[in-house]
């Protein structure tokens, strides 16, 4: 796999509502039942304390940064360029997103990459379109389509090697790699309260976008490339 050909990306998303006080009454009642299982073994929890879990799921959350990196140049000159897509209007973002996808996915070669991407970024970007009155783009779109037709990477599922009990984060994967990871302000359970309560969209578009420096060091460790130097990775306006 050609490296230009290859999109980095994740997503961060968060309940659609500020607390479970404020989610409308037919809604609570489906998070009650959601959340059945999630309370499962977990007394000291409750529907109204684990809301914060709600963006997980694409019925009860939503899309507010999609950041994605392309790899540019061979070798030790490698280049990461990074670009995010954020706003308190998810619409907006997701519009932005495709109108990109659309100009970068011009042949059939070109693939998409995340961590977890075919269990929730790929899958949680097409229902929220749809929830959205929006069109999947055939890049994303796996409806359909065989296996081998559908040209998203997993770095976890390359990770596996056809264990597919095993879940590993991408912060356990970089770790185990020798990946610096350059989290240094917030972590994902972090970004519904930086939304809700700080309203600081810069501050979660900075989170995502060091996720994809780790997904893209992580891709090129496994199949064996250099990693990219810090000095060259660069973040588009």
């Amino acid at each position: 796999m050609n490296l230009i050909n290859i999109l980095f990306l994740d997503i961060e998303t968060v309940p659609q509502h500020p607390s479970f006080d404020l989610v409308p009454n037919d809604w609570k009642e489906l998070w009650s039942k959601k959340a059945e299982a999630l309370l499962r073994n977990r007394e000291e929890e409750t529907v109204e304390s684990i809301y914060g879990r709600a963006g997980i799921y694409a019925e009860f959350g939503k899309i507010i940064c999609i950041s994605c990196g392309v790899v540019q140049g061979t070798g030790d000159q490698k280049k990461l360029l990074i670009k995010s897509f954020y706003n308190e209007d998810e619409k907006a973002v997701l519009y932005e997103f495709c109108e990109m996808l659309k100009k970068w996915a011009t042949d059939p070669t070109k693939c998409l990459c995340a961590h977890n991407g075919k269990e929730f970024d790929f899958p949680y970007l097409c229902r929220r379109l749809i929830i959205n009155a929006m069109p999947i783009p055939p890049m994303l779109n796996m409806a359909g389509k065989k296996p081998w037709e559908v040209n998203h990477i997993d770095t976890m599922e390359l990770w596996k090697f056809g264990d597919f009990k095993n879940y590993t984060s991408l912060n356990l994967l970089a770790l185990s790699l020798g990946i610096p990871t350059p989290k240094d302000d917030i972590d994902g359970s972090m970004v519904g309260d930086v939304y809700w309560k700080e309203k600081n969209m810069k501050r979660i578009a900075d989170y995502c976008q060091k996720d994809v420096v780790t997904v893209t060091q992580v891709y090129l460790r496994i199949v064996g490339d250099s990693l990219i130097k810090k000095e060259n990775i660069e973040i588009k306006s």
